[in-house]
């Protein structure tokens, strides 16, 4: 099952840069949310802190609370590995690894975890992950081929079954479908409905009709100006985001009228 998330007074720095200024929002378990809001807002900024993935940049730091039902991810006993074991991340392009089949793909991430399984093991494992990502069906008697030859909505998929294989209580997606045509679109969107079952789930995404159609909540970023960081202006179940959201700017960016 999937796990809730708040976020306390979440600040966000490049070195001495305040990229996200106090962010406060609770992610809720089993549902898709997504974040919206114009380039530079700090939205892929704010899911990276989610798995501390933002640390990894030389200089970057957070201050304030992550916390995953009720731990928080930033205390010092906590290794920022088993977090990203736990919070799982599918990036904005596919990216299988090269070298790697596609049975191999699945079960890197297992791997990298030093998890030894029996062969049945990882074939039942494989499989299962596949199915899970909606793949299985069109990869099943090639699972040898390289993953880097399938095509992008497959390799995205395919990236989203090594990401559920190591069984992550929260899936991050920074816009998952932005490489993707609109059919390798709509796969990816049907297959987030699905995984909501098992997992929370949070993506990032420039298409407000995507934001529309697959999340429960949205979430509005914006910055005042350039060079000023940015910040959540409201968040809301996403029927009442897109149709009576409480601030002016949420308004003016779903209508379309700046971003």
């Amino acid at each position: 099952m999937g796990q809730r998330i708040d976020v306390n007074h979440l600040n966000v720095y490049y070195g001495k840069f305040l990229a996200v200024e106090d962010v406060n929002m609770a992610i809720e378990p089993n549902k898709v949310t997504a974040f919206i809001g114009p380039s530079g807002c700090g939205k892929s900024t704010v899911l990276r802190t989610l798995d501390r993935m933002h640390e990894i940049i030389p200089g970057a730091y957070v201050k304030g609370e992550v916390l995953l039902e009720g731990q928080n991810l930033y205390a010092q006993d906590i290794d920022p590995v088993s977090v990203r074991r736990d919070i799982g991340m599918v990036f904005q392009r596919p990216n299988p690894f090269p070298t790697m089949s596609i049975r191999d793909n699945v079960l890197a991430g297992v791997r990298l975890n030093n998890r030894r399984l029996k062969q049945s093991d990882a074939d039942d494992l494989v499989e299962w992950a596949l199915r899970g990502a909606n793949l299985w069906e069109e990869v099943k008697d090639r699972l040898g081929n390289p993953g880097i030859g399938l095509s992008g909505g497959q390799q995205q998929r395919l990236c989203i079954a090594r990401a559920v294989a190591v069984h992550p209580q929260v899936l991050l997606m920074d816009e998952p479908c932005s490489a993707l045509d609109p059919i390798s679109t709509l796969a990816v969107e049907d297959l987030i409905n699905e995984l909501k079952k098992d997992y929370t789930i949070v993506i990032v995404t420039h298409n407000m009709q995507q934001a529309a159609r697959v999340s429960d909540y949205t979430a509005f970023f914006n910055l005042r100006a350039v060079g000023e960081p940015g910040h959540l202006v409201e968040m809301n179940d996403t029927t009442t985001i897109f149709s009576n959201p409480v601030e002016k700017d949420t308004e003016r960016y779903i209508s379309g009228r700046f971003g």
